[in-house]
């Protein structure tokens, strides 16, 4: 038997073994970061292709046809605490048919003394109803930027799938409510003044 099965380890084979043991625990860190970074995004094209999590579709038009069948939307307006905004929806709800295209403005307002930058995420409840809740146009993720005391009117357009009338989970649902909630942005150069209140529509 050959004696150099029981040889030590020189000593300038050490440091490199060493070496290779850091570079594989540090790519291998590095790689479970990225991982974690790209999930939050993966996670979100998964929500809007399927309406998880009670997230509404993105569509691009309204191919649908539109059905007897009414639906009422409601809407609810939230604001993050550190963030001095006054949101509200020009109406608490609407009537609509399945299939109607509709657009309803909610005004947003800077009541700070400072410059403010924030976005909206958003909701639908019940979380059944939102694979056919489908937005064709809104500012949710988009950061909304106002001057002191200025205030803006956001529009969002949107129309439920008449397929809804044939899911016979939720096909007798007679109401859905699409809640927006902002948020200071960390994006953003500026932020409101941490005097904020929230309100609840």
């Amino acid at each position: 038997m050959s004696s150099d099965i029981h040889q030590p380890m020189r000593g300038g084979q050490r440091p490199r073994a060493l070496r290779r043991t850091l570079f594989l625990a540090v790519t291998a860190a590095t790689l479970m970061l990225g991982l974690s970074f790209a999930a939050v995004p993966a996670y979100r094209l998964f929500c809007r292709a399927t309406g998880f999590a009670g997230t509404p579709l993105v569509a691009a038009q309204n191919t649908t046809k539109r059905l007897g069948q009414m639906m009422v939307v409601r809407f609810d307006a939230n604001v993050a605490p550190g963030l001095a905004f006054d949101f509200a929806p020009e109406t608490p709800f609407v009537h609509l048919h399945l299939g109607e295209t509709k657009t309803v403005e909610f005004h947003v307002a800077n009541e700070s003394d400072q410059p403010a930058t924030a976005v909206a995420s958003f909701n639908i409840q019940p979380d059944l109803a939102a694979q056919y809740f489908n937005k064709l146009s809104c500012f949710c993720f988009d950061e909304t930027v106002l001057k002191p005391h200025e205030s803006k009117d956001l529009p969002v357009v949107f129309f439920v799938d008449p397929a809804l009338a044939k899911d016979k989970d939720i096909r007798s649902l007679s109401s859905i409510t699409l809640s927006y909630t902002f948020f200071p942005s960390k994006a953003g150069k500026s932020q409101a003044s941490t005097t904020a209140k929230t309100r609840l529509n």
